[in-house]
């Protein structure tokens, strides 16, 4: 069977498996600035492992980016969405690397300890500051925005490829096409399928003798 080219399958193991942590980080940042309830701190004792989890992943998912490359996109792809595919590509890993970062930086500087693996402390990134506290809750807020328009229009460009161009670039990073393989002649000599002919063909009869013939017993003269 032949495949068409894909990602690595750590790649796309690693790709489907941080979409599904990004999604749940923003969401649950979105509901951790929207509610003061008891919700909040639950909320929160979630989110920051899932940062640090991200930012780990991330770090993995470069290292596997630049050991093993990517599957080249089409051909007849213009060349000015190929630098937009390429463009958008790398602003997600930034974005990837940043919020973690900037989530831990702008805890830091509020004097918040981050805590994993049931209150492993973090070493903090900044020291504390209220000033540079705002600032990176501030960045931190906007770039979540961000965030989710970049993987909008990530979706969206999946279902271009997918549905309307039907190329090979939606099927890289999920499951590649199969074509079967074109049949294979047979090797075998020509003398040998000849007599695989010849055997297969009914044996033919003996010739009857003529009724006159002397050779044949109880045959007389006619007078």
């Amino acid at each position: 069977m032949n495949t068409h080219p894909a990602f690595h399958p750590l790649a796309r193991v690693l790709h489907w498996t941080m979409a599904v942590l990004i999604l749940a980080m923003l969401f649950i940042g979105v509901g951790m600035v929207s509610t003061v309830s008891s919700k909040h701190t639950w909320l929160l004792a979630i989110h920051k492992p899932l940062g640090i989890a991200i930012l780990v992943l991330a770090i993995i998912r470069l290292g596997v980016r630049l050991r093993f490359r990517a599957p080249p996109l089409p051909a007849d792809m213009p060349a000015s969405m190929q630098w937009v595919a390429h463009a958008s590509h790398w602003v997600l890993y930034a974005l990837m690397f940043a919020m973690p970062l900037i989530g831990w930086a702008m805890l830091s500087a509020g004097g918040y300890p981050v805590t994993i693996l049931h209150g492993w402390p973090l070493p903090p990134l900044v020291p504390a500051h209220g000033a540079l506290f705002g600032w990176l809750r501030l960045a931190h807020g906007v770039l979540a925005y961000v965030f989710f328009l970049a993987i909008l229009g990530h979706m969206g460009a999946a279902l271009y490829h997918g549905l309307i161009r039907r190329d090979d670039v939606l099927p890289s990073m999920s499951f590649p096409r199969r074509e079967p393989s074109p049949p294979q002649m047979s090797d075998a000599p020509a003398t040998t399928q000849a007599s695989a002919v010849g055997t297969a063909l009914p044996e033919q009869p003996p010739e009857a003798q003529p009724a006159g013939d002397p050779a044949s017993p109880g045959q007389g003269d006619a007078g």
